[in-house]
């Protein structure tokens, strides 16, 4: 990953590594961004914009400071010189400083990896992946079709690639999303997700709430 990485500030999204994000690029800035990407390495940054950005989103509102580069696997760009393209989540990445240079907003950033997963941990991540199989038995498939495009989850499906689709696809609040990417590995972002599902179903299940986890 390049140092001085091209970053896409938006309000609800949050990418994870290894997973695909679909976006659709109109303003002026961030055309620039992706046509200059594209003749480079491909990698854009993906962050989370603090709330009260309104005020200032045509400038640079402040953001949260660890977010995931994705490379792009597909781009589209259309007559009017909008793009859509295909993300595929790589890295994650703190923010050192962030350069000025250009129209759109590019970082300084050091990679930020996983925590190694010790040998005691496979047995916890398994079980926490079982709690998980439990907790969305009824909506996991429903989840995951609409993106993948196939209602079963492949029973040999890695770990880590199952954590971190249900991160970005599960109907989950974006500050939500991004206290899991902000974990710093497997074992305590799988733990932290199944804790915030639980969550969400009892209070699903409490009269007068209506947070209901999907």
């Amino acid at each position: 990953m390049s140092d001085l990485l091209p970053i896409f500030p938006l309000p609800n999204v949050v990418l994870f590594p290894n997973v695909f994000l679909p976006l659709h690029i109109f303003e002026p800035r961030y055309r620039e961004m992706v046509a200059d990407a594209v003749k480079s390495d491909r990698l854009i940054g993906m962050v989370l914009l603090r709330p009260g950005w309104q005020p200032d989103y045509e400038g640079r509102p402040a953001v949260y400071p660890i977010g995931c580069s994705g490379v792009i696997t597909h781009v589209d760009q259309l007559g009017d010189g909008r793009y859509n393209l295909v993300l595929r989540g790589v890295e994650r990445f703190r923010i050192l400083e962030e350069d000025d240079a250009r129209s759109y907003r590019r970082a300084l950033i050091e990679p930020l990896p996983d925590v190694p997963c010790l040998r005691e941990d496979a047995a916890i991540i398994q079980t926490e992946r079982a709690k998980l199989d439990a907790l969305l038995a009824p909506t996991i498939e429903r989840s995951l079709a609409g993106v993948a495009g196939d209602a079963k989850i492949p029973p040999a499906m890695a770990d880590e690639d199952l954590v971190h689709a249900l991160a970005q696809y599960l109907d989950l609040e974006p500050l939500e999303k991004q206290a899991l990417l902000e974990q710093p590995g497997l074992r305590s972002r799988a733990q932290s997700l199944v804790e915030l599902l639980e969550m969400k179903i009892l209070m699903a299940k409490t009269p007068g709430l209506s947070n209901v986890a999907h």
